[in-house]
């Protein structure tokens, strides 16, 4: 049995002062295994942001595995967008930007999808790929492996605006080929879990997709903070969905989705989707 929690887009510098004790407290009763942070610490990738970012992270439990998103390259900063887009992150976050989590139940890699050259959306290259499935090749065939990136690999149906990661065909099916269970996203701000075998055909295997929102940002684009608590026990997988209640001060379980993984990819049980 492991818990992951997963948050995301966390955007200090554009954050909601209430959510952080909510949320230090939950997961300080939850205690996971492992936290994810599937990036944006910051909304405008200033020292002043990541420092307080990274005084927020040390508050939370550890491990930790983390990866940058587009708000932490700088956007005004020409210079530095080109020649160290992140340097700030580096600096007060982590220098590791392929970090990795492996014990005897699970395998967790993380790839960074944050480029200069655009502005909100985001890629993956072959090279990356190829090195993430090195580690992964790595384990041993039982683990059950979990990808995290910033930029998602799908949509919610309502957002007829927002992109999937750049060269996402080509890492889904090389995740695929390694056996990759579970991709962990965020950037949206939509709380979201789908199958990859609808937008993926080719890929050969099921991976559940699943969406974080934002944990404590003030850009919430239609839903409440949130994060996700993921329980992973053998071939059973249950994803819920955590909401900050702003009232009550505090975040509680909203949804509840479980699935099972067969030799093709993940079924939903009768239990999920409530």
């Amino acid at each position: 049995m492991r818990i992951i929690a997963h948050l995301s887009d966390l955007h200090f510098g554009r954050i909601d002062e209430s959510a952080l004790p909510a949320l230090v407290a939950a997961l300080s009763a939850a205690k996971p295994h492992l936290v994810v942070v599937s990036g944006d610490l910051t909304q405008r990738a200033r020292s002043r942001e990541f420092i307080e970012a990274r005084d927020f992270l040390k508050t939370l439990p550890l491990p930790q595995l983390v990866v940058p998103g587009n708000h932490d390259v700088p956007l005004y900063d020409l210079i530095d967008r080109w020649l160290a887009p992140l340097h700030n992150y580096r600096r007060y976050i982590s220098g590791d930007l392929e970090p990795f989590f492996a014990d005897d139940e699970i395998a967790v890699l993380g790839v960074n999808t944050a480029r200069s050259n655009t502005l909100k959306n985001g890629r993956i290259n072959r090279e990356q790929v190829g090195r993430g499935a090195q580690r992964l090749d790595a384990c041993g065939p039982a683990l059950l492996r979990i990808v995290v990136t910033h930029h998602p690999f799908d949509i919610p149906l309502d957002n007829e605006n927002a992109k999937v990661i750049g060269r996402a065909a080509m890492a889904m099916a090389g995740f695929a080929q390694s056996r990759v269970d579970i991709i962990l996203s965020g950037h949206l701000h939509q709380s979201d879990v789908t199958h990859s075998s609808a937008r993926y055909e080719k890929a050969g295997r099921a991976v559940l997709l699943v969406q974080a929102g934002t944990v404590t940002s003030t850009r919430r684009r239609g839903e409440v903070n949130s994060f996700n608590m993921i329980r992973l026990d053998g071939p059973r997988v249950t994803i819920e969905g955590h909401a900050f209640d702003a009232q009550r001060g505090d975040f509680r379980v909203a949804s509840s989705r479980e699935f099972l993984r067969g030799d093709k990819g993940w079924l939903e049980t009768a239990r999920g989707g409530t």
